[in-house]
């Protein structure tokens, strides 16, 4: 009894590639990205100078940004100064407080 032969034909993919012939591919081809159009220098130039200045809607919002910032430290502002006469007031009765209590532990 003899051994079966498992041998089996081997296929070069590139062979059978280049039989099948050129794919056809369904995108666009080297050539028409290479001959797309492409803006002058002029046209550059002057895109670039809008994005310099940037945009009308950004330079609003930041401008409303630093009036609403203005305002909130204008608040913060008067709350310190309006706190920091009662704040003083208010240290003076913790000392005075602190200096009772620590009368009181001395005696018996």
């Amino acid at each position: 009894m003899g051994k079966r032969d498992n041998r089996v034909a081997y296929m070069n993919p590139i062979a059978m590639a280049r039989s099948r012939g050129p794919v056809q591919s369904s995108g666009p081809t080297i050539q028409d990205y290479l001959n797309r159009p492409r803006p002058t220098w002029e046209e550059v130039k002057e895109q670039l100078e809008k994005k310099k200045k940037g945009s009308k809607a950004l330079a609003e919002f930041e401008e409303k940004m630093n009036e609403n910032w203005k305002k909130e430290l204008e608040k913060h502002r008067e709350k310190l100064l309006s706190g920091s006469e009662s704040s003083s007031k208010k240290r003076q009765r913790k000392k005075k407080e602190k200096k009772k209590s620590g009368r009181q532990f001395f005696r018996f």
